[in-house]
């Protein structure tokens, strides 16, 4: 008796639909992790999207209210007033550790006194560093998972493929038969995983990418922000 995995590779389907709805259990379980992945980093690829699209208009704001700002006082005060983002952390971690080594020397009317040693000045820089290193990893979060579904999904799809192939040459055995009508179908449903598996880790793959150098960008820039922020206290003659 010929089992029903085998006979399933031999039926002729008149479309895609009927080779997944048809396949056999391998390949129907492949799909279905394929799919599931296909869902998550598409739930991925939209929220990072509207998390970097909230970034970059608060670093806009907060440039252009840093460069209103005359002093770093009156930046304290501006910064103070706009919403909570990675750029305003860092700038409030700054200027809260330097008002701890120099207490009232922000307050209106204050004197600027003796500036930072070079320690204060390195363990401020480290400080910064420190608080850089958390937003990044914060808006890190969820990469990693593109990065695995874009690697993993081909290697389903291909999985999947082989197993089809396997039920395939199978099947000509159970059969007798090499006619390419008896043939063709197994080897059709086979391909089918690969096809999806590539749909689903080519949208991973470009988004990763994408956000990735998203992430550089305002790593950078708040790297560069760190270092202005040590300049604003040199020029004021703070350090």
């Amino acid at each position: 008796m010929t089992p029903m995995f085998l006979l399933q590779s031999v039926r002729r389907p008149d479309s895609a639909v009927d080779l997944i709805l048809g396949g056999t259990l391998p390949t129907q379980i492949v799909l279905l992790v394929l799919v599931a992945f296909s869902v998550a980093s598409w739930v991925l690829i939209v929220w990072k999207w509207r998390q970097f699209k909230l970034v970059r208009r608060q670093g806009d704001e907060f440039l252009e209210a840093m460069g209103r700002a005359k002093r770093l006082e009156d930046a304290y005060k501006v910064i103070l007033s706009l919403p909570d983002s990675p750029y305003g952390r860092v700038f409030r971690q700054g200027v809260n550790f330097f008002s701890e080594l120099r207490p009232g020397a922000l307050r209106e009317g204050g004197e600027n006194g003796e500036g930072l040693t070079l320690t204060q000045l390195e363990t401020l820089r480290m400080v910064l560093e420190k608080e850089e290193s958390e937003e990044r990893d914060e808006l890190a979060v969820g990469l990693t998972w593109l990065a695995v579904i874009g690697t993993v999904s081909p290697l389903l799809g291909l999985l999947g493929t082989v197993i089809g192939i396997m039920n395939a040459f199978l099947g000509i055995v159970a059969t007798g038969t090499t006619n390419i009508g008896a043939v063709a179908p197994g080897v059709a449903e086979a391909l089918v995983t690969t096809v999806v598996g590539l749909a689903v880790a080519i949208p991973a793959v470009i988004g990763y990418n994408y956000y990735v150098a998203r992430l550089n960008m305002v790593a950078g820039e708040l790297e560069g922000f760190s270092s202005e922020f040590i300049g604003t206290l040199a020029r004021e003659g703070r350090v």
